[in-house]
């Protein structure tokens, strides 16, 4: 997939989080959005993934034709701290409901899945009883295992310890290829694998 921007920009109310962004994100590449805390990375990836429309400009999303908004949900998959999981579904059933809407990458089921999350004990858990960190690795393998062409990942080493990031980048090089992968951190370790990035300060108006 390619994702085009054409002097797109995003307000709440009179301020601008971000103008005049001319950027082509090209399939099978990995990009990092950087910048700090309150700088509008979050807020370009809900304009890149559909769930937010760009207040000026134009953004396009093309595999092998132009896919319209109301059909990217398709061909993405997300993990952020703002999305929540269905905390009284089980592990087992958490999982057979996300994958009711995607399917999993070629190779992989849910047995597969839950082995490489670590949680064979915990799959008929109740997701209110997971910690923070149980609950951010659910996100991201769910995320990075569908069968999509498109992975946006916001702050994914939320809640992981040392450990937790490790499996996390494993992760990335394990099941991103061909993928185009885009990274909102300003945590250089969540994004070591990106060739290239792109700073939210470049798109700020004065």
């Amino acid at each position: 997939m390619l994702i085009k921007l054409e002097k797109t920009g995003r307000r709440f109310n009179r301020e601008w989080i971000f103008r005049n962004m001319d950027y082509t994100f090209s399939a099978g590449q990995c990009y990092a959005i950087l910048g700090p805390n309150g700088s509008g990375k979050s807020t370009l990836l809900q304009v890149l993934s559909g769930s937010l429309s760009p207040s000026e400009g134009r953004i396009t999303h093309t595999t092998d034709k132009q896919i319209h908004s109301d059909d990217l949900f398709n061909s993405l998959s997300i993990a952020a701290p703002y999305m929540e999981l269905i905390e009284e579904l089980t592990l087992d059933e958490l999982i057979d409901f996300h994958f009711r809407f995607k399917r999993y990458q070629p190779g992989l089921d849910k047995g597969a899945l839950i082995d490489m999350l670590g949680f064979s004990k915990a799959r008929n858990k109740e997701i209110r009883y997971f910690s923070s960190g149980m609950k951010q690795r659910t996100k991201l393998a769910l995320a990075v295992c569908a069968d999509v062409p498109l992975l946006f990942l916001d702050e994914p080493t939320s809640n992981l310890d040392s450990q937790g990031t490790d499996w996390y980048l494993q992760l990335i090089e394990q099941h991103t290829a061909g993928k185009l992968v885009i990274v909102g951190s300003n945590q250089p370790h969540e994004y070591s694998f990106c060739k290239h990035s792109m700073n939210m300060s470049s798109y700020k108006t004065v």
